[in-house]
């Protein structure tokens, strides 16, 4: 490993090199693409901190800031302080091999387990799971009010689902609201997570919300349809994925949809494909995808290896969820 640049106010010396590493590739000077070790540090740095990956990526291509004034924009997105129990984390996390676990204890060590034997069993055959009631319903509920007034829509009144100000999308980037943080606080999914990835040394990643209105005259789905958010490049490392139900949602109502048993077959899948053709662009419907219904408050868990995405909403209902 390279030595790490000097620490700044905020005492990361890994966040000059992101800083650094960032600015070089906008202006052309550095590869476009990073290590993979360079990608893992990243994700745990942006994780660590509480910042949106796109959120940082745009301020620091808009603004092309000094590294004290993104150290700044990062306070403030924080609420101008951070714990410095989470930085001594951090930097434990970053100066550590990315196949080892921190040195810090987990959380809640001894809570009893989010997902049972045969939701694992489940989970090993299908490639995804749904953890029930992963957040109390009033913390679901408050996110799905956060996300109303984030988008000036009255749940009630169809006649104000088509207005998003962010054009014609199921995403809204909402990515800081308390509420939105409450659930990605819980416990309760935190040993879920631990219990997929084997290991209890995590950080949540810090994403948007969305609201997938039902189709009608005017706005058809937009997407996403079937994809992956991961290269294809073999052997595909491990990953997973979450989605939080804030509302009830049948299978119809626009839900997650993936190909289960996927990430077994996806290898031979590949394999088979003639010299050169884009596996992103096969016909993915033809693997066998089904929509998965779920409760307010309902996780689903997915590994990223199976294709996913949303659907088209043909119920009464908008789908609202927080990823």
């Amino acid at each position: 490993m390279s030595p790490l640049p000097s620490a700044g106010p905020l005492g990361i010396p890994c966040l000059a090199g992101f800083w650094s590493r960032t600015l070089a590739r906008r202006s052309g000077a550095a590869p476009q693409k990073a290590s993979a070790r360079d990608w893992v540090d990243d994700n745990t740095l942006l994780a660590g901190l509480g910042l949106n990956l796109r959120e940082t990526y745009a301020y620091l291509y808009d603004r092309t800031p000094t590294l004290e004034a993104f150290e700044a924009w990062i306070l403030d997105i924080n609420g101008g302080s951070i714990d410095p129990a989470r930085i001594a984390r951090l930097n434990a996390a970053l100066a550590a091999d990315v196949t080892g676990e921190a040195a810090l204890p987990a959380r809640e060590p001894a809570a009893p387990p989010a997902l049972s034997d045969a939701d694992l069993a489940f989970w090993d055959e299908n490639g995804y799971v749904v953890l029930h009631d992963a957040v109390p319903p009033e913390n679901a509920q408050a996110a799905a009010q956060a996300i109303y007034d984030f988008l000036a829509i009255d749940p009630l009144n169809p006649a104000t689902w088509y207005g998003n100000a962010h054009g014609h999308t199921i995403w809204v980037p909402l990515l800081h609201h308390p509420a939105l943080w409450a659930n990605r606080s819980s416990p309760r999914i935190h040993r879920a997570f631990a219990q997929i990835w084997r290991r209890s040394d995590l950080w949540v990643n810090v994403d948007q919300a969305g609201f997938n209105p039902p189709e009608h005259p005017g706005w058809n789905f937009p997407g996403p349809h079937l994809h992956w958010d991961v290269s294809l490049v073999q052997p595909i490392p491990f990953g997973v994925q979450g989605i939080l139900y804030l509302t009830d949602t049948a299978a119809d109502q626009g839900a997650f949809t993936c190909v289960p048993g996927f990430h077994r077959r996806i290898e031979d899948w590949l394999n088979a494909l003639p010299a050169g053709a884009d596996p992103r662009a096969q016909d993915l419907r033809s693997l066998g995808p089904i929509p998965i219904a779920g409760r307010a408050g309902d996780l689903i868990i997915w590994h990223h290896a199976l294709p996913h995405g949303a659907s088209p909403n043909r119920s009464a209902r908008p789908r609202v969820v927080q990823y």
